[in-house]
């Protein structure tokens, strides 16, 4: 399933859609305004909070928390001792990680699992300006996570460049 993201409405207290392959609303992303560290939620077509997305205060390298139901889901991070720049480590709350490498910037990047594509980013497939997709391959993966976590790479990459 392919979700669109519109990349120039990316920025702290904006609300924006996630559209599906069909032009729905899928997901909305809140931005909240006026908090002492960024923080997002991706909510539901019928405003039920999904995931929050929240910038760790006290992080060395810069980190950003997935919650979930207001418990810690996982923890997105740069990849220490890593020779490409833009590569990412997604620590989940048991212990399991994903990797996350590519052209984050270029939106062109895949989020895997023990070697296992998950999702693909990418703005190859579109015409329209502005907007990226992200292509969840498997079916039972977890679409709202697999989105909170391009988010998160995305916003933490633009502030490292």
């Amino acid at each position: 399933m392919k979700y669109l993201v519109r990349d120039k409405l990316f920025a702290i207290g904006d609300d924006y859609w996630i559209e599906d392959e069909e032009c729905r609303h899928a997901f909305l992303v809140d931005g909240k305004a006026l908090r002492l560290r960024d923080t997002l939620e991706l909510k539901a077509p019928d405003g039920r909070v999904l995931i929050t997305l929240r910038e760790k205060l006290l992080s060395l390298r810069g980190a950003m928390t997935v919650e979930r139901d207001e418990r810690p889901l996982a923890t997105v991070r740069r990849k220490r001792l890593s020779l490409l720049r833009n590569h990412y480590r997604v620590t989940m709350a048991d212990g399991t990680e994903l990797d996350v490498s590519g052209r984050i910037l270029d939106r062109e990047f895949a989020v895997e699992y023990d070697g296992e594509l998950l999702a693909h980013i990418s703005r190859r497939w579109l015409r329209v300006r502005d907007t990226y997709a992200v292509d969840v391959v498997r079916e039972d993966a977890d679409a709202a996570l697999l989105i909170a976590v391009a988010v998160c790479v995305i916003r933490m990459a633009e502030r490292e460049d």
